[in-house]
Formats: structure tokens, sequence, C-alpha cells
């Protein structure tokens, strides 16, 4: 019986820390949304996804469906169904990486790539030529994401890491 309380109580835990960090994400954009590109949920996302793994897409969604509630629907809203997943599968096929310059160059890249990601849909409702323009017209916006993202990524991936390492211990979270 006492085995199965732990199990409870560690679920639970679990699952309180998923939905804190999904509010962290959606208070953090929300936060930043003045500043164009300029945003924590790509390095949060990544550090999720070292520390949590398949549960961080239920972060995603669960984030991108708040995003959709505080912003309303708009078409991109598609594009965050993918893009948020496109970074967690990246983050899932390099995780072994340690150094936090790597992890600034990689997110720096998803950054610039951001607007070639989003453009994707308007190669089916308007075909080439409008994702292209689509492309084209956010490239500064890409360029903006890809610098701002290396300089968080610099600055605050160690210590985050650290940080989410030291919770997960303290919760009894360890993986």
């Amino acid at each position: 019986m006492a085995e199965h309380s732990t199990v409870r109580r560690t679920a639970t835990r679990e699952l309180v820390l998923l939905a804190l960090l999904t509010a962290l994400l959606l208070v953090l954009q929300v936060a930043l949304s003045a500043i164009p590109n300029v945003e924590m949920v790509t390095l949060l996302i990544t550090l999720y996804t070292l520390h949590y793994r398949q549960k961080v897409l239920a972060i995603i969604y669960v984030f991108v469906l708040c995003e959709g509630l505080v912003y309303g629907f708009g078409f991109w809203f598609v594009n965050y169904l993918y893009v948020w997943a496109v970074l967690w599968g990246l983050v899932m096929l390099v995780c072994s990486t340690k150094s936090p310059v790597a992890w600034a160059l990689i997110l720096a890249m998803y950054g610039l790539c951001f607007g070639l990601l989003c453009a994707i849909p308007y190669l089916f409702i308007g075909g080439p030529g409008m994702a292209w323009a689509y492309f084209i017209s956010g490239i500064p916006f890409d360029i903006a994401h890809g610098l701002s993202n290396f300089a968080i990524t610099l600055m605050l991936f160690t210590p985050l890491r650290r940080l989410f390492t030291l919770a997960n211990r303290k919760l009894g979270l360890t993986h």
C-alpha cells in the first residue's frame, strides 16, 4: 500500500510540475511579447525536453492552446501546432550535447529557420510563391529570433539546467 501511495504522490508532483512549467512558458511569452522575436520559449522547451522527454509534448500542446485563448485562434495557431514539436524532435535527436555554446548555436539556427517552418502551410494555401513571399518578408524577424536565441541560451542554459536538476532532485523526480 505504501508503494502505491508513493507512486501516486510522485505522479501528482509531476503533474503539478508540468502544469507550472506550462504556465511559466505562457507568462514569459506574454511578458516578452512586446519585443519582436525575443522569447524564452525556445530555451525552456529545450530544457524541458532534456529533463522530461516525451512528457514535454503535453506541455507544448497545452501551451499552444493557452496562447490561442490569449491571442485568438489565427492562422499562426496552425504553425504553432508543429513548430514547437519540431524543436522537441530536434532536441531529442541531439540531447547528448553538453556544451552551452553548442546549444546556443542549435537554438540560434532554429530561430533563423522559424519563418521557413512557418511558411510550410502557405505552400498549401497559396503555392510556392506565397510561401516564398512569407518567408522572405520575415527574414529580419528570423535574424532577430536567431540572435536572441543565441544570447539567451548562452547566458541562461547552464544556470537553468542546474536549477532543473536541483528541483527534480528535491521533488523526487530524478530521471
